[in-house]
């Protein structure tokens, strides 16, 4: 079957649809990676995800966080401190709960996020501008079901990720 035809149909097989995955992973890393150039004394792949949870999470307690990142409590207090000593993160007592500690972005950590995002942003608009408006449509459908069964949460507005 030649790369048209292939193109054409639907893929059902599990296996299928992983490598098209796993081939689309390799490239968003890089983008993330090249994205992520100008920060990367200061900041990790790892540790950008917690400012990005941060950022649509608001403030979290650290438990939390470790859960939404898959780690460990005393791997995200380790990332946390790393954070905090760079100024991208603040340790605030919770008001509604004294005996609380919570994380927040400072200023620093948000124009980060939005930098990086930005950068992001750019790279993957010249990747899709290169598609059809119908693959684009079938892409946005396809991207938000697989997003909402691996449970990441959906940007509710780009401008609002971007420039809030």
């Amino acid at each position: 079957m030649g790369r048209a035809a292939a193109t054409a149909r639907m893929p059902d097989d599990v296996d299928e649809v992983s490598r098209a995955v796993l081939t689309a992973s390799r490239m968003l890393a890089a983008i993330s990676a090249r994205s992520l150039s100008d920060v990367e004394e200061r900041v990790t792949l790892p540790q950008f995800r917690m400012l990005v949870l941060l950022s649509t999470q608001g403030p979290s307690k650290l438990v939390a966080l470790a859960d939404l990142l898959g780690t460990a409590p005393s791997s995200t207090m380790r990332m946390v401190d790393r954070l905090i000593s760079t100024g991208l993160v603040l340790r605030e007592t919770n008001p509604g709960n004294r005996r609380e500690t919570l994380l927040r972005l400072t200023d620093d950590g948000r124009r980060t996020v939005q930098d990086v995002t930005r950068r992001r942003h750019h790279e993957i608009t010249a990747i899709v501008q290169k598609m059809a408006s119908e693959q684009r449509a079938t892409l946005v459908q396809a991207l938000d079901i697989f997003n909402q069964a691996g449970g990441e949460p959906l940007i509710a507005q780009l401008d609002e990720t971007l420039n809030p």
